[in-house]
């Protein structure tokens, strides 16, 4: 097996390097690894609906999809992410393969006396509290399962950025499940309470990659397909929200001049349709603004540019482009 503990926490970086050893390589691989502040979003769910975009926005927090299934994650340097590639077995299901997979990390962490154990198909729980998400992808015969491990994140970053308000989307795609967390550091022994996380990945690394797996970095020739990946694919609008499935929008918003109601239906990352309806005075029409923004990304800043370009004391008041580019979010 192939042992990689990688130091880049660019998220960009690491989904795409995920694809490459799963699509690339035949060996079984083992990784351990780190991502800055940033949301991992499952490979069928809507991003826009998984996000509080004003959190992330404001705090510059990348969102990226990956190729697993599952629900939204935040990651910081706090987190610990683990990787497994090996070979599907014939005949096991994903519940298999997530007990095959979780079991040497339950194993290492019940080797430091802390009391993990699988719960369902696919979290790691202590006293019952989530500390590991787990999704699986299977490419040919080669299965890649890899999931979080909170060590000492930042569990208020973590609630912000997931906190969001679902009932305003209306669509097909997979929504999060929100549970309650907790970090491996606050159930250590006395013996390792000082450890960090750096020293946390070391021991993974010691107790699951045995003498007979190999240690290894990137080959000039892997990083710079590595790099292609998140260049074209992984760090792309298109993949991290144009692939979101087909969605609707609707938002509300009392100003002290009036009532503003936006309804969108989004397809593609697209706005495919737009109204705006409410009480407010005007002097252009209010479907002059819907044509504008109909076929833009359902992104903040072509909607925020677009807004920005227009009169918009004529058409509802004196509304800020910001103010109103945030019913559309």
């Amino acid at each position: 097996m192939i042992c990689i503990v990688d130091s880049t926490t660019d998220p960009y970086w690491n989904l795409a390097a995920e694809e490459y050893l799963l699509t690339s390589l035949s060996e079984p691989v083992f990784r351990l690894w780190r991502n800055a502040p940033s949301v991992i979003v499952g490979r069928y769910q809507n991003a826009a609906a998984e996000i509080n975009s004003e959190y992330v926005r404001t705090r510059g927090i990348p969102v990226v999809r990956r190729l697993t299934g599952g629900g939204a994650v935040f990651h910081d340097l706090g987190n610990v992410n683990y990787t497994f590639i090996d070979r599907k077995v014939e005949g096991e299901d994903t519940p298999a393969m997530f007990r095959r997979f979780t079991a040497p990390i339950i194993e290492a962490l019940r080797g430091m006396g802390v009391n993990a154990s699988l719960e369902g198909r696919n979290d790691l729980v202590i006293n019952g509290r989530k500390f590991s998400g787990n999704a699986v992808c299977v490419h040919g015969g080669r299965i890649l399962q890899h999931g979080t491990l909170l060590f000492s994140a930042s569990v208020a970053d973590l609630s912000g950025a997931l906190n969001t308000r679902p009932e305003k989307f209306i669509g097909k795609s997979v929504q999060s499940n929100r549970s309650r967390v907790t970090n491996i550091s606050e159930h250590l022994p006395a013996r390792y309470r000082s450890m960090s996380v750096e020293e946390f990945i070391t021991y993974l690394q010691d107790h699951i990659a045995d003498g007979k797996d190999t240690l290894r970095s990137y080959t000039a020739q892997e990083k710079e397909a590595i790099d292609r990946l998140r260049q074209e694919k992984y760090s792309t609008w298109q993949w991290n929200y144009g692939n979101s499935p087909r969605y609707g929008l609707n938002q509300t918003r009392r100003f002290p001049w009036g009532f503003i109601e936006v309804s969108l239906d989004v397809s593609g990352g697209l706005i495919r349709s737009c109204s705006i309806r409410g009480d407010y005075f005007f002097t252009r029409p209010t479907e002059e603004v819907e044509r504008v923004l109909t076929g833009l990304p359902h992104s903040y800043n072509a909607v925020r540019c677009a807004l920005a370009a227009l009169p918009l004391a004529e058409y509802f008041g004196p509304v800020s482009p910001e103010d109103l580019t945030a019913l559309f979010f």
